[in-house]
């Protein structure tokens, strides 16, 4: 019987209620699904591999004859191993298998099996322990491995799939047309999600996995060009005259030419009669915020309202601070609203607001609360927009009529990276630092130096300089919560006693953060001990020596941005990062922080360790997950998939054409659940 892509998996041979509850665990729902749940790896049975070649500690598969039938032995109580000889003419190898004797009475002597796992053993004998066991005839092939949940394994997902696969083959229907998959030189989608699952050989395995990531790209690439043009749509708010010089001859520093660019590039769309949607990416401390405070000041003397929404109470407040300095003199009004902003002065705000009282607000999601309404929002800015995502960004802009946007992000992401989770936006990139700013020297030592790091801490202290001790607690628990505060107290007590010591952490209330950041930006603080709250957005100038506890568990982009909350003023500044880690992934990635201060090179080397879908910590809010493509590996293909999504938007920038229906439908789906609507509309 024929089944649909979308019916329920539990119709699939095979599987049945129970079944159906574990593949739910794996967001396998439907036959479709089931279908592009795709292998996480594969194991090569294709390859033999002589019993007298196999390398001691590597894994290969072995074709070999059972020599006689395996014995049993108890080692203790509940364990009982399995042991036999095989022979593939070549030599001998004993087999081991471990409290199964379901898998051991299957190896009959005389009988031909493949043997797949890890050699061991001395010089002349050779093993191979608790190894995957096949029937020699049809068994050398490339075998998908899937991610699995408890009672569900590999072999069986294997299985369903295959029954899936027969049920639902003729649903499999193309999404490319025939001229993209002759140019791109693409296999058809049938022979894809079979090779992609059951692969004859490597180049098989390899043609299905291009078409299935050139596509999954390419449906990306079509929905954000879609997002891109609809929130471009015809705006009344344009910019009728340019007052950012203005603005930048009150500023008592030259802004770099980088400033001036993306200040350029950013007037020149608010100028156009389509609404702008630009990020804004630069290194930390290279003058972003002092970009989106010229284009607030154009606005305004414009007659229109601009609101920044950043993502931590902390960062807003710093946002408004710096705002304060940078229209001093100006008769730009502002306003600062969070969660913590008393209920009287809220309801206040939000009346000055929709009467036009107020140029600009600052503040957290509070912001997009239903009640807050503007007189005319022209510009919105969403700083560490990565934090916030589609979602937030859209309805904070649909509360003007199509204002202009812009995104800022210092976490500096690889062009590759940006294309997809920014696909949405144009980019201006700052590419060079303000002068007189000092780079941060940077040293990784292990803990038997404590007590001379602290000392070098006390140093500066005595000269009137600030510091920081940053603990690695990403996820602020109360446990955890509690360590901080019994180490900054033991701080306190202990080898900074007389030393004025502060804790600050995402768990305190917004007031709370704020005093503590108030105190030690007046220096009343001398030793702020702090959480990853201070990741972004805190400046203060005098602080100039940083140590971050247990550095080995922060990502390298993480380290970025908390270094660069040192450095921002005069006096040269240290990073010393703490870790008694052995693993060679940690020491690198201390390595390379003590190599580098530029933001975009280390976003590269985190790119390569960690991988696109830890690059942030936690998946892109607000994106699609990909199921098959690769940030880093598939570059190539990603830039195809780029050259063919413009070449399909110029041709049928509505999908209309019949042979962009297939792509039409699945652009649609694949944003369904964004607040902009799917990607394409006639």
């Amino acid at each position: 019987m024929m089944m649909k892509l979308n019916t329920d998996i539990k119709y699939v041979k095979g599987v049945g209620g129970k079944r159906a509850e574990l593949l739910n665990r794996l967001d396998v729902r439907t036959v479709g699904d089931l279908l592009y749940f795709f292998p996480r790896a594969y194991e090569d049975w294709s390859k033999i591999t002589k019993i007298r070649d196999a390398v001691q500690g590597e894994t290969c598969c072995v074709k070999a004859f059972v020599d006689r039938k395996p014995t049993a032995k108890m080692i203790r109580k509940g364990m009982i191993l399995y042991k036999t000889d095989v022979t593939d003419g070549t030599a001998v190898m004993q087999i081991t298998i471990f409290n199964s004797e379901y898998a051991a009475s299957k190896l009959r002597e005389g009988e031909e099996f493949l043997f797949f796992g890890k050699v061991s053993g001395g010089f002349i004998t050779k093993e191979m322990s608790a190894p995957l066991i096949e029937k020699a005839e049809g068994g050398e092939r490339i075998r998908p491995v899937y991610r699995q949940t408890e009672g569900l394994s590999s072999a069986v997902i294997e299985k369903l799939v295959r029954s899936a696969y027969e049920a639902a083959q003729d649903e499999l229907t193309e999404r490319l047309s025939d001229s993209l998959c002759e140019k791109y030189v693409l296999c058809g989608v049938r022979d894809a999600i079979w090779n992609i699952h059951f692969p004859q050989n490597a180049d098989m395995l390899g043609h299905a996995r291009r078409r299935l990531v050139f596509e999954e790209l390419l449906i990306l690439r079509l929905g954000l060009t879609g997002l891109k043009n609809k929130s471009r749509a015809t705006t009344e708010l344009m910019l009728k005259k340019d007052y950012s010089e203005e603005f930048f001859g009150s500023l008592p520093f030259n802004p770099t030419n980088a400033q001036r660019k993306a200040t350029a590039q950013a007037v020149k769309d608010m100028s156009g009669a389509v609404s702008m949607n630009r990020l804004l990416q630069g290194d930390v401390g290279s003058g972003k915020t002092a970009v989106a405070a010229a284009l607030v000041y154009s606005a305004a003397k414009n007659g229109m309202q601009s609101a920044v929404m950043a993502p931590t109470e902390v960062l807003a407040a710093q946002h408004c601070k710096t705002m304060e300095a940078f229209f001093c003199g100006t008769d730009v009004s502002f306003m600062l609203m969070t969660g913590s902003t008393k209920a009287a002065e809220k309801r206040d705000i939000k009346g000055r607001l929709e009467s036009g009282e107020i140029d600009l607000i600052i503040g957290t999601h509070a912001l997009i609360q239903d009640d807050v309404r503007f007189k005319n929002l022209g510009f919105v800015v969403t700083d560490e927009q990565h934090r916030f995502g589609v979602r937030q960004r859209a309805i904070l802009g649909c509360k003007g009529e199509n204002p202009h946007t812009l995104v800022m992000s210092a976490t500096p992401i690889p062009r590759t990276l940006a294309l997809m989770i920014y696909g949405d936006l144009d980019i201006s990139v700052l590419d060079e630092l303000p002068p007189g700013r000092t780079p941060v020297k940077t040293f990784a030592i292990t803990g038997d130096k404590r007590v001379r790091v602290y000392n070098y801490i006390k140093k500066h202290l005595d000269q009137g300089l600030q510091g920081y001790i940053v603990c690695p607690l990403v996820e602020e628990g109360e446990t955890e919560l509690a360590a901080a505060q019994e180490y900054a107290q033991g701080l306190s007590a202990g080898a900074f006693m007389g030393y004025r010591v502060g804790l600050l952490h995402g768990r305190m209330k917004g007031a709370d953060k704020e005093r503590v950041m108030s105190d030690f930006a007046a220096g009343a603080i001398q030793l702020l001990v702090s959480t990853t709250v201070i990741e972004v957005g805190v400046d203060v100038a005098n602080a100039v020596i940083m140590l971050i506890e247990n550095a080995e568990r922060f990502g390298l982009s993480q380290l970025h941005q908390l270094r660069g909350r040192i450095g921002r003023g005069k006096d040269a500044s240290t990073c010393i990062l703490l870790s008694d880690a052995q693993n060679a992934e940690a020491k690198r990635r201390l390595e390379i922080m003590t190599q580098t201060t530029d933001g975009f090179k280390i976003a590269d080397e985190d790119l390569k360790l960690r991988g696109p879908g830890d690059f942030f910590g936690s998946r892109q809010h607000g994106l699609p997950e990909l199921k098959i493509a690769d940030m880093l590996d598939d570059s190539q293909i990603l830039r195809e998939a780029a050259d063919a999504a413009k070449g399909v938007i110029e041709g049928d920038p509505a999908l209309s054409m019949p042979e962009n229906a297939g792509l039409k439908r699945a652009v649609n789906a694949l944003f369904a659940a964004s607040p902009q609507g799917s990607g394409v509309r006639n």
